[in-house]
């Protein structure tokens, strides 16, 4: 293959996964150091507090805990069907001879050879199948989780609230990873189109994902309490 006619496909579609990469690494060390000002480590704080609250008073919110939980579980198994459903739709693509493999037209910028082109359809393919893993796994520890939140305080305190909440974040945070794989799956559809649209939709995802991922708080200090002479809590 000419360089002349992948080198777009080579620079562009590289740097900007390296975008939405530099992002997700900058994220996780922002969770990581400082989680509160994150919706992932905000999120992951209340499910802590409200696995505690439901095994404290299980017999009174054990039906709020099994609903909850549920409603999680399915929003996880439309992830995965989904993902399994375009994965099996992109593998009937590359194994057939129809013309919707080949470019639109030859306006298309970058590479339009058979190997570039049977490239960009694995690739996708192999985005949406970890995608399809990763909200499987998701589905098993929430599984878990739905059986332990129920069980009674045991004498040997193996099933503590700190160990259902373990499972509960597991869950979670392999749900992220499969939503933020689909969502990079986008960028890897644009790029049957030409790879100028992968670098756009990469560097317009992340700040859209910014917006998404932080939380945004004003001085609450300022806002809603001050502290008087006494002591007592006043609205400024």
């Amino acid at each position: 293959m000419e360089w002349r006619k992948c080198y777009l496909d080579v620079v562009l579609v590289p740097l900007g996964f390296l975008v939405c990469i530099g992002y997700h690494f900058w994220l996780w060390r922002k969770v990581r150091t400082d989680p509160l000002s994150t919706i992932i480590g905000t999120n992951a704080r209340g499910r802590r507090l409200w696995v505690s609250a439901m095994m404290k008073d299980n017999d009174k919110k054990n039906i709020l805990a099994v609903q909850t939980l549920r409603n999680t579980i399915m929003g996880s198994t439309l992830m995965a069907t989904t993902s399994i459903l375009l994965c099996s739709g992109l593998a009937a693509v590359i194994s057939s001879t129809y013309s919707v493999k080949k470019p639109i037209n030859d306006s298309v910028f970058g590479a339009h050879g058979e190997f570039m082109v049977a490239l960009k359809y694995v690739s996708v393919l192999l985005i949406f199948l970890f995608s399809f893993i990763c909200h499987s796994l998701s589905i098993r520890f929430t599984n878990q989780v739905n059986f332990l939140v129920n069980c009674p305080r045991d004498e040997t305190g193996i099933v503590t609230p700190e160990y259902v909440s373990e499972l509960l974040e597991k869950g979670f945070v392999l749900n992220t990873v499969g939503n933020r794989l689909f969502y990079a799956a986008l960028p890897l559809l644009l790029w049957i189109f030409g790879p100028v649209l992968v670098f756009l939709c990469s560097i317009t995802l992340v700040p859209v994902l910014y917006n998404l991922d932080i939380v945004f708080v004003s001085n609450v200090k300022g806002k809603f309490n001050l502290q008087d002479e006494n002591g007592a809590s006043e609205f400024a």
